[in-house]
This record gives C-alpha cells, structure tokens and sequence, in this order.
C-alpha cells in the first residue's frame, strides 16, 4: 500500500510544478503584446513585490504566524539591500525578456544558471575551480549555444535581458549563501519576503519613474484587478509551494522536480501560445546543456553526502570514546554510597547527554521544518 507521507510528498511536488510552470506562462501572458498586452515587466514586478511584502508584514506583524528574525541596521545594511537589489535585478530582467522571446527559449536558457552559479561562486571566493565542474560548464555552454542556433526567432535583446537576469539571480544566491551565513541568520520565505520583498520594491520604483511612469502617462495600457491580483497570488503560492517541498524532500528532488518542470513548461508554450515553435536543433541543444545540468547536480549532491558523512564520522567517534570512558570509570567507583547519591545523578545526566550526541546526526538539519521554525541548513537553491 502507498504510505500517506508518499502521497503528500507528490502533491506537493505536483503542486510546486503546477505553480511554477503557471507563473512563467501567466507572466508571458499578461506581457505579450499578441495577448493581454500589459509591456510593463517592472511594473509587474513590484506589484508582486508589493503584494508579497503586504502579505508577509500580515503573517508576521498582524497574525504572528512567524516570528520576526533579530536583524540589525548593520546586517541590513550590509546583507538584506545587495541581495534586495540583484533579486530586483533577476526579475525585472527575467520578465522583460518575456516581451522579446519564446517561453520555451527562455527555459533552455536557465540551463545557464548551474554555469551563473559556479563563476559567481568562483569569483567570490565560496567555490574552487574543478576540472570536472568547469568540464560540465563547456557541456552546458555548447548546449546552449546550439539550442539560440537553432531557434527561429532569436532576438539578441531578449536574449541578453534573459541572461544578465540569470547572471543577477546567481549572484544573489551566492551572497544570500556569503552574508546570512556569515552573520548566523535563517530565513524561510515568509521573513525573506518581509524583508527583501519591501526593499526590492524600493530598488524597482527608482527605474520604474523613469522608463514605465512616462509611458503609463501617454499611452492607453489596460489594468484589470483581478488579473493582476491573481497573478500576484500565484506568485506568493509559488513561493511558499518551494518551502513546503523542501522542508518535505529536500534540495536533491527539487532538482530533479525542475529538470521535469522544465521539460513540461516547454511542451506547454508551444500549445499555448502558437507562435513559439521548436526545432530540432533546439531539442538537441538543450538535450546536451540538460546532461550537463544533471551531472552538476549529481557533483554537488555527492559532495554534500561526503561531507556529511565527514561530519557525522566524529560525532560517532566521540561517543565510542565516551562510552569507553564511562564503562571505565563505572569500574572503579570508589564507594556503594556515592553510587547512590552523586553517582545516581551524574549517570542520568551523562545519559541525558549521551541520548544529546546520538541524536544530532540524525536531525534533518538540510530540511525545513514548520513556517516560523527552521533547523540549520546549508542548501541556498
């Protein structure tokens, strides 16, 4: 029989897919000037920020669902506003290639970030060059390139606004791993987004003023609530379906879940939206660029087993020694008396402490637990 915990973990997953393929086509959507004709990406995007930012404040100011991180002018300063303003940067970006290119060409891009990542990484100092990973690179790289070969309508515009986002988006995570890991903090998605959605908005307002209000002001551009609001909506549930598939798999089938969204939100656009037709040559880049993509997550998921069985090895040595130590000095207790009195008590808090160190490893310390409530964890993608 098929467990219930089985079941939830695939609808959640279901559920992650379904919403994050959702977004992208709802996006291209609202911004196509072939459909709803909204040519607005900065725009769009600080209604998600806005929206995102008021949602958040009520989770945790009104309704005290999550309780607010301890955050300093320095740390604000020094962490929450670069990576505010290269989150703003991805977006803005990432929806403006929206106006110019095909939705199945901007997926066969993201095959990209895995090579973002890695030369962010390298640059600030968080990665080591690897022969291995840089040879993954050159395979993502020519995959990609054959893939932009082979589609039809190539625009260099969209392409490079699509790029330099992925290019943004990398290096925010790269500093979100820097700074928040240096200064000892965890944040789930409702306090990133109470603190990072508001500053994003304050990033996107300074361009929007110049490019997008005089525009607005002169041209007859159609606003529709609902349309808005519910793509606002879509984008938060996004959000928190990521968290809830984390905190329920983990880093590795996320991974995987995306190389499978990615594949569906391709063949999708082309249903949806006429006009974005594939070639064969775009297959089969990006069929090269996804082997690549996959043996980089097969590096750094064995890397992190490595060193996690290098950090559990320890633990479990420690505690040998220490039950060795024990069976020593119960050996040769001096007296009946003490090992009734004092002996007693110290027993039961060195139990107490052994139970301690035995359960450490096994804590999910690469899973997130309920909202408001995070255990230790490296994974920053």
């Amino acid at each position: 029989m098929i467990s219930k915990p089985l079941v939830l973990t695939y609808l959640y997953l279901f559920i992650y897919i379904l919403l994050s393929s959702g977004v992208i086509l709802y996006n291209k959507w609202v911004l196509s000037p072939n459909y709803f004709n909204f040519p607005l990406p900065i725009t769009l995007t600080m209604i998600h920020m806005g929206f995102s930012g008021a949602v958040a404040f009520l989770l945790v100011r009104v309704f005290k669902v999550v309780s607010p991180v301890k955050m300093t002018f320095e740390i604000y300063a020094t962490c929450v506003i670069p990576i505010s303003a290269f989150f703003a940067s991805s977006l803005w970006f990432g929806n403006t290639a929206y106006l110019h290119i095909s939705v199945a060409f901007i997926q066969m891009l993201k095959a990209l970030m895995p090579v973002a990542t890695f030369m962010m990484a390298v640059m600030c100092g968080t990665d080591k060059p690897r022969c291995d990973v840089f040879l993954n690179m050159v395979l993502v790289s020519v995959g990609v390139v054959i893939s932009s070969y082979g589609e039809i309508h190539f625009n260099i515009v969209g392409t490079v606004y699509q790029v330099t986002g992925i290019f943004a988006e990398a290096l925010r995570l790269v500093l979100t791993q820097v700074l928040l890991q240096k200064k000892g903090l965890t944040l789930n998605p409702v306090t990133s987004l109470y603190y990072i959605a508001p500053c994003s908005f304050v990033f996107l307002f300074v361009p929007w003023c110049l490019l997008e209000k005089p525009v607005m002001a002169v041209s007859q551009i159609q606003f529709n609530f609902w349309i808005f609001f519910s793509n606002a909506l879509c984008a938060l549930a996004l959000n928190f379906s990521i968290f809830l598939v984390i905190g329920r798999t983990g880093a590795v089938t996320i991974r995987v879940a995306g190389v499978l969204k990615d594949w569906i939100l391709i063949a999708l656009s082309t249903v949806i939206f006429p006009e974005s037709t594939i070639t064969g040559l775009n297959i089969i880049g990006y069929a090269i660029a996804l082997c690549g993509v996959v043996m980089y997550n097969y590096i750094k998921v064995r890397d992190v087993r490595a060193s996690q069985l290098s950090s559990d090895s320890l633990p479990e040595r420690m505690t040998k020694e220490w039950k060795l130590e024990k069976k020593s000095s119960d050996l040769f207790t001096p007296s009946k008396s003490s090992d009734k009195s004092g002996g007693k008590g110290e027993g039961n808090f060195a139990a107490s402490e052994l139970n301690a160190d035995e359960e450490a490893p096994l804590l999910p310390t690469s899973r997130l637990s309920h909202i408001g409530r995070s255990q230790p964890s490296n994974h920053t993608s």
